[in-house]
């Protein structure tokens, strides 16, 4: 009897008369055999674990047990004890009492801990021995059936090879049974006849040969193909492709996209992007490995010191990107992760494990590679974006796509950062697919409903293969096909969108000729009728109703007139009208056309035009349209820019797009503050239209001038050049708003945060604190101070920068002062005895507050009587500031040292030699914001030369010499040029900075000195 073909013998034969099958056969059924013995192994490993698991369980019952008994112990003593007890013997027992309770509470939740993760081990185990079981029983099934074949054929016939995944078929099922630990396998055999059945969940199919001109990339190939599911698991074995039950009933649900071709290519499969596990990690301070948990995810790596902590802050973060660069490290596990800002040791604890993380990292850096300008790097916003089935290759996944100006980018999830993969749309062929010609028997058969109710678009990108979209509703479809031609430019000649949208781009065809018919179409003007359709494409119903309510919103704002009792009405229907237009951005093209149409070749000298540019003015400093709209907007306030009352509102418009180009977008709809000022104010007649008044400590004001688009930091910039003060950065002042609620808050902006945004919510919260009391009477008060959280750390840092110098010997003080200095150093400081001195602890923090902030100059020469008594002098007038806090002496010590002149100047010790003019044996040279001066060696000023009369200085054989240029006499135009020479000591002489964001005067060992310029403070 002529056994049956399969379709591994149709596809493998091969005549070769010196291959023994049936010794290949045994081969395998003994590596079957030690699989199995392997197994059995795993099974007492198992065992083991399990009852070292047990073991700690019942330890942790009895510690329980024990501690409970501890607490009843303790229990009968605090009620056998004497209630005439004193008070504090009574609290120390209740305080015992309750953390013996507390112990008790840890030690079961430990214990209930233990006990799921015991459960969650054994489940998951048993489900992968489970699995291997399972293959196990279909390799036996299929070994079976080959060797019957090969019984039932005569000597020298049909021979078929091995396919290549049985050779490495062994070593994957070891490597897979290695990885199994902590749960014992079932007591059945893996390799047991009860388990054949479980080939019947698995189904595969061919096309007929009725199936013709379906090629795997068409959509017939989509609608009729049929999924292997088992091809697409995620197990790590090889499964023969004739193993495979052929009877299965076995149906996908049909709310589900799988596989559509009858083959696998690996080719074809999406890259893997994430992954997790334990990694060693070396640490950047202390040089030892440390195990953390990593996780990669949206094209970043987080890591915690265990899986539980990822609901917290993570403790570090790597940015990856196609700069970060992967280096194989010497050992075998360990590979350099390099970036921009660090480089990375880790380590992996298998070899296999290391091989996955870099071939998942490699992926991230190809996708971000070959995606330069993903979705979040760009300024632009996406045009369209929703959930699509994409079809290619015959392989179709619901992804969530976005379209961004002229690329397709579509992602995994909604909240990924790094894209899967994008499409070029310039010069792409964007087509519908028409599906009238198709049969609806196929999707009957198959049970296909899902795709017979979508509709497909077809992208067909210049020298690339064509990519399938299916999508749910028509108005979905037609909104997609509109802005996808758009970013094509096959928007014209496809003649796709509304009436509106195809005359627009009509208008681009022709570049905007003003002389153009088209800027007179009866669907671009002013119309008396209402709208009865939206004038652009949008992908929902709900949004199409959404912006005929938009039409009578802007009707109404333009058709009342504004006046005073009034103005609050029209407040309210422009702030609800735009937060429409931010909550859903496929509205905002549908406003701007609504406006235009409105203003277009509309009767002049009538307040209904004005007040629709005022809205207009309103609109063009919260968002811009997209693509071509925002060509078409800039092309009709040009034609519109005169000089009266119309095109000064153009003008302004020009120069609110502009601003909202170079600083993006707003957050929240426009304040009571800002409406108010468009409508009463003319803002035409102002570069700056809004003002408001910022306040300072010393009871004054400044008002200050601002746009839509001003932010934060320009808004400051404009603040200190107008009141004469350094910039924030310099002087550590920030801009604060008070808080809604009229409590004693303060909030700190940040510098890219929009001014117009900060009173719009800070307005809004006001309303939400008191709802139907709001008049308008109470704004934001914005005040301009020093950062109050930072000041008190700033201060202590530059007290303890000012010590070193006065401890140096930099700092002319005398010793009264000195002592006194001391002290308030010695009340902010923490000084801690020595536990090994022989002297009392009052005497040794005496010693250490002279030697740490007494200068050396007063106690080189101090003899033992002396230094007592120095003590004694410190610890009197420390004694007089007990009480007073740290930072009140920061304050006094900083208040005193600001009386010197040049307080923050950098002090060196030189030695004037001839020519130079100074007749001291020893100078100090001090260096600050304002020039160099030399002081005699008590610190008092000899001469100061400023920047401007310095010519240069360098170095002179061993010296340093400044040349300068003076007056001889006051106000005489004789100027003399005066050589100084200093002999200065090497190290003194070092390449020094100099303090207080100070002057960039650098001095130079003379010997390092080569004609340098001279660095100007500036």
């Amino acid at each position: 009897m002529q056994p049956l073909e399969t379709e591994a013998d149709a596809y493998t034969p091969i005549h070769h008369p010196c291959v023994d099958w049936q010794k290949h056969c045994v081969a395998l059924e003994m590596q079957l055999l030690r699989f199995r013995l392997q197994a059995g192994k795993i099974r007492e490993l198992l065992a083991e674990k399990m009852q070292e698991l047990e073991q700690r369980v019942t330890e942790s019952d009895q510690r329980a047990e024990s501690a409970e008994k501890r607490v009843h112990v303790m229990e009968e003593k605090l009620k056998s004890a004497n209630m005439l007890q004193p008070s504090e013997s009574e609290n120390s027992l209740y305080r015992r009492y309750q953390e013996l309770t507390n112990q008790v509470q840890e030690k079961d939740a430990v214990i209930k801990r233990l006990e799921v993760q015991l459960e969650k081990q054994i489940l998951v185990r048993a489900q992968e021995a489970k699995i291997i079981e399972e293959k196990a029983a279909k390799i036996k099934d299929w070994v079976t059936f080959k060797l019957r074949e090969v019984s039932s054929n005569t000597a020298g016939s049909i021979v078929v090879t091995i396919p290549e995944y049985l050779k490495s078929l062994s070593c994957v099922c070891l490597q897979k049974a290695t990885q199994i630990s902590s749960v014992p396998l079932h007591d059945d055999d893996s390799g047991s006849e009860d388990d054949s059945g479980s080939l019947a969940s698995l189904r595969t199919s061919t096309l007929g040969p009725d199936r013709k001109g379906s090629t795997p990339g068409s959509p017939r190939a989509v609608k009729r193909g049929v999924s292997m599911s088992s091809i697409s698991s995620e197990s790590d074995y090889a499964i023969p492709p004739d193993a495979y039950s052929l009877d299965s009933d076995y149906s996908e649900p049909e709310h589900k996209v799988q596989r559509t071709s009858s083959y696998s290519c690996e080719s074809l499969r999406e890259p893997m992007l994430e992954k997790s596990g334990y990694l060693l990690k070396m640490g950047s301070q202390v040089k030892a490995w440390k195990r953390r948990w990593f996780i990669l995810r949206n094209g970043e790596i987080l890591y915690y010191k265990s899986p539980s902590d990822v609901i917290r802050k993570p403790q570090g973060q790597m940015e990856l990107n196609s700069s970060c660069r992967i280096i194989r490290g010497e050992g075998a596990q360990t590979f350099q992760l390099i970036t921009e800002k660090k480089t990375f040791y880790l380590t992996a604890d298998s070899p296999n494990i290391l091989e996955e993380w870099i071939r998942v990292l490699q992926n991230i850096l190809k996708v971000q590679a070959s995606s330069p300008v993903p979705m979040e790097t760009t300024a632009a916003k996406p045009t369209m974006r929703g959930w699509l089935t994409k079809v290619k290759h015959g392989h179709s996944k619901l992804m969530w796509c976005s379209l961004v100006s002229k690329v397709f980018y579509y992602y995994r999830n909604q909240d990924d950062k790094l894209p899967l993969g994008q499409l070029r749309m310039r010069e792409a062929v964007v087509e519908e697919v028409d599906r009238s010609c198709d049969s609806d028997e196929d999707y009957e058969a198959s049970g296909r409903g899902f795709l017979s109710s979508h509709c497909t678009l077809v992208v067909h990108p210049r020298e690339q293969s064509p990519t399938y979209l299916l999508i749910g509703t028509k108005q979905e479809k037609d909104t997609w096909l509109y802005h996808l031609a758009v970013a094509a430019g096959s928007s014209a000649s496809f003649k796709v969108g509304t009436e509106y949208e195809q005359l627009v781009g009509n208008l681009l065809d022709v570049e905007g000729d003003p002389d153009s018919a088209l800027w007179r179409s009866e669907s671009l003007c002013f119309c008396k009728d209402g709208l009865r359709s939206p004038l652009t494409t949008l992908p929902s119903e709900a949004l199409q109703t959404e912006a005929l309510k938009l039409f009578k919103s802007c009707q109404l704002f333009i058709n009342v007139l504004v006046e005073s009792p009034s103005i609050d009405y029209h407040t309210s229907l422009a702030q609800n009208a735009l937060q429409v237009c931010l909550t859903h951005s496929e509205l905002q093209n549908e406003m701007y056309c609504q406006l235009i149409k409105q203003t277009n070749r509309r009767t002049p000298h009538n307040y209904s035009l004005t007040q629709c540019w005022q809205l207009l003015s309103v609109c063009v400093a919260l968002f811009l349209p997209q693509q071509h709209f925002l060509w078409y907007l800039r092309q009709y306030l040009q034609r519109h820019a005169d000089p009266n009352e119309v095109g000064k509102y153009a003008v302004y418009c020009q120069r609110s797009v502009e601003r909202t180009l170079q600083n993006g977008e707003r957050e929240a709809k426009p304040s009571r503050m800002e409406i108010l000022s468009i409508l009463l104010r003319n803002p035409y007649h102002h570069s700056l239209p809004f003002s408001i008044p910022v306040h300072f400590m010393n009871n004054t004001y400044q008002v200050v001038g601002f746009d839509g688009s001003t932010t934060v930091d320009e808004f400051l910039s404009t603040l200190t050049q107008r009141v004469g003060m350094r910039k924030p950065h310099l002087s550590g002042f920030a801009l604060f708003t008070d808080d809604p609620s009229g409590k004693d808050l303060e909030h700190c902006l940040q510098p890219s945060v929009k001014i117009c945004d900060v009173i719009s919510k800070w307005e809004q919260a006001l309303k939400e604190l008191h709802p139907g009391k709001y008049e308008g009477t109470r704004i934001v008060r914005l005040t301009y101070k020093s950062r109050t959280p930072k000041m008190d750390d700033e201060r202590l840092l530059l007290a303890y920068q000012v010590n070193d110098e006065v401890h140096q010997g930099h700092f002319p003080v005398n010793k009264e002062l000195a002592l006194e200095v001391a002290a308030l150093m010695a009340q902010v400081g923490s000084i801690s005895p020595s536990c090994n001195s022989p002297q009392p602890k009052t005497q040794q923090i005496l010693i250490q507050a002279l030697e740490r902030f007494y200068p050396k100059r007063y106690k080189q020469d101090c003899n033992m009587d002396q230094f007592r008594d120095l003590s004694e002098c410190l610890a009197t007038k420390w004694s007089v500031l007990r009480g007073c806090s740290a930072s009140e002496c920061v304050r006094i010590y900083l208040t005193v040292a600001r009386k010197w002149p040049l307080f923050g100047a950098k002090l060196f010790s030189a030695k004037p030699i001839p020519p130079s003019s100074v007749e001291q044996s020893q100078v100090w040279l001090a260096v600050n914001e304002d020039g160099l001066c030399v002081l005699d060696y008590t610190m008092h000023l000899l001469v100061m030369y400023s920047y401007q009369s310095v010519i240069t200085f360098g170095g002179c054989r061993d010296d340093l010499m400044v040349v300068v240029s003076q007056t001889k006499e006051q106000g005489g135009g004789k100027k003399s040029v005066e050589k100084l020479v200093f002999a200065m000591a090497k190290p003194k002489a070092s390449p020094q900075n100099v303090p207080n964001n100070s002057s960039f005067v650098s001095l130079k060992h003379p010997s390092e000195q080569n004609s340098a310029p001279l660095f100007l403070y500036v």
